[in-house]
């Protein structure tokens, strides 16, 4: 096709991948196309956006490595993650609800046992994690392999240490027999997402806050139950309202009650204040085939 102007460009390309032989790619690629091309057209894009459009993604690619995902960022704070996460978890009410993955979950984390302590020497106040899994029957699931991770009190995960050598805020346990789980951990505080690179340019120039309220991440997978990918909120934080990648929704918002010294719920004995956060996980059966 020649003499291609700024209207007949769109169907030339659809009519180019025309025999694109996977029909779900040629669905997403036309579609692609058609709402990238009328995005320009709506804007007017300029040749002097267009490349400072090309240089952003270049960085963002530039700046991405094993350990920090920033197409995932830009995803996140784009809305992008969160909608994508709404429409492939829609799950019957009852349900706990899914959210964003979020750029620092690691593979291969240290198994501990019930009870153990995932801080692993991460800096901030102690607390009590308990809770259960359970299915949407009901049904205590034993034996779900519960993955967690989060933030140390001043604002970092471990794969954000450029010295430390061993995890940290990190780690896998299992439901015990009647569902339960239980482990020790530091209080969940606010933090900022890496905001260093073209991310946190683009939410300067957008006038957006870098900031997520205070979370724990969860990811749960059971034999016969569909994996769970969410967050557990602090309530009466900041940021709530205003999470910089839309991840909170008020069913997973729990008390982290403040407790003086004493003897913690485990029966550990506690000399200095520490906090306690109970939270039940309900999970959704995978549909018979």
């Amino acid at each position: 096709m020649i003499d291609i102007d700024e209207r007949s460009i769109t169907r030339a390309v659809l009519k180019a991948q025309a025999g694109t032989g996977n029909a779900r790619l040629k669905e997403v690629m036309d579609s692609l196309v058609r709402h990238l091309h009328d995005f320009a057209r709506e804007v007017q894009l300029t040749e002097a956006e267009w490349s400072l459009g090309i240089d952003f993604l270049t960085r963002v690619g530039k700046i991405t490595d094993d350990k920090r995902q920033e197409f995932i960022l830009l995803s996140d704070v784009l809305g992008l993650s969160t909608l994508v996460t709404a429409q492939s978890h829609r799950r019957p009410a009852g349900c706990t609800e899914a959210t964003v993955f979020g750029p620092f979950f690691v593979s291969g984390a240290p198994e501990i046992e019930n009870g153990g302590d995932i801080a692993n020497g991460a800096c901030g106040e102690p607390c009590f994690v308990r809770g259960s899994v359970r299915g949407l029957g009901g049904e205590p699931i034993a034996g779900a392999s519960i993955d967690v991770w989060q933030s140390d009190d001043e604002g970092c995960y471990d794969v954000q240490r450029a010295d430390l050598d061993h995890a940290q805020g990190r780690g896998r346990l299992r439901s015990l027999a009647d569902g339960s789980y239980h482990f020790r951990s530091i209080v969940a505080v606010p933090y900022s997402i890496p905001h260093d690179g073209p991310v946190g340019q683009l939410l300067q120039h957008t006038g957006r806050h870098p900031w997520r309220p205070a979370h724990l991440h969860f990811m749960i997978q059971a034999p016969g139950y569909e994996t769970l990918i969410t967050h557990v909120f602090r309530s009466g934080g900041e940021y709530l309202e205003s999470d910089a990648v839309f991840g909170v929704r008020s069913t997973l918002i729990a008390d982290w009650p403040r407790h003086e010294a004493g003897v913690a719920a485990d029966g550990t004995p506690m000399a200095t204040p520490y906090h306690s956060l109970t939270y039940d996980f309900v999970l959704n059966p995978v549909a018979p085939r």
